[in-house]
């Protein structure tokens, strides 16, 4: 089951009184796919979805629904108010003109204490949600210019942000950022999927600075690596110009220890000695010895050339 579907099953079970059933019928027939005089069509993929809107109808408007199930990739349902007078009981029921119905949200029919359960009407009728682990996003579809501005303007009120955009021949009303979607989330009624969105950017955020702790980690080996090959060829350098007795006690013994040990850090190299040094110490001694073959090979190609 998807995210998207474990917040609408959340949302169905958090209708338990008769506000928030008025207010959840109405903002899923406003935002179905036909509302209308002639013609009313809910559409949902999920039986709980489809039961809870035949039900609502029975509860708030008395009026029967028909059900149809259309095959496709998934099973789709299509419930519709086949008789005029029901339709004509509905559109009566939330105050709204059979022959002159505009689709915008008719603030009379929202309180305070249903304006969530409106949400998630609108939620259950065209909205989904991003599995969290990939992206934060929830959008509704909705058919309507003027009702997508109308949904906009609602949520921006309640202080979450929110843009439109037109996508083919819908007006997507959409959430960015988990913050607002966890808002949007425990507003309409789904606690526990805004916890479970919480835990899911926890676990990324720990994931993603793990990554950068390793990337760093593998930077750092990295140069260790290389500035250590650069440290034996001069130390072998040396070496192969039979100059390694002329130098101090110090740099001799930094010297066979960087050969015997290629990949150890600075300062596991410097804790090596017999009398320890930190980091900088074996760093200073190793620049040192780069100095000393740096100016023997100047000194070749000088008598070369």
């Amino acid at each position: 089951m998807t995210f998207s579907q474990n917040v609408k099953e959340e949302l169905c079970r958090s209708v338990n009184d008769r506000d928030k059933e008025y207010g959840c019928l109405y903002g899923m027939l406003l935002f179905c796919s036909k509302f209308g005089a002639d013609e009313i069509e809910f559409r949902t993929e999920s039986p709980l979805v489809r039961d809870m809107f035949v039900r609502l109808c029975g509860r708030v408007t008395g009026v029967e629904t028909h059900t149809e199930e259309v095959k496709l990739r998934s099973t789709l349902y299509k419930i519709s108010l086949p008789e005029e007078r029901d339709r004509e009981e509905v559109i009566f029921r939330f105050r709204v003109s059979s022959r002159a119905l505009v689709h915008r949200i008719q603030q009379e029919n929202i309180t305070n204490n249903n304006i969530f359960a409106f949400l998630t009407g609108a939620f259950l009728s065209c909205g989904s949600m991003a599995e969290p682990m990939k992206e934060y996003h929830l959008e509704f579809a909705v058919p309507y210019e003027e009702l997508a501005a109308d949904l906009t303007a609602m949520i921006g009120n309640m202080g979450i942000a929110c843009g439109t955009v037109r996508r083919k021949n819908v007006y997507v009303v959409y959430l960015k950022g988990s913050e607002s979607i966890e808002d949007m989330l425990t507003l309409m009624g789904a606690t526990n999927s805004a916890i479970e969105l919480m835990n899911v950017k926890i676990l990324k955020d720990v994931r993603n600075k793990a990554n950068r702790i390793a990337n760093c980690d593998t930077a750092n080996i990295e140069r260790t690596l290389t500035a250590s090959r650069r440290q034996t060829e001069d130390i072998e350098y040396i070496l192969a110009q039979g100059a390694l007795d002329d130098l101090s006690d110090e740099l001799r013994n930094m010297a066979l220890l960087r050969l015997e040990n290629p990949d150890v850090s600075l300062a596991e190299l410097g804790a090596m000695l017999d009398k320890p040094v930190g980091r900088s110490g074996a760093n200073h001694r190793l620049r040192r010895l780069s100095e000393i073959a740096a100016k023997m090979r100047e000194e070749r190609d000088a008598h070369n050339g």
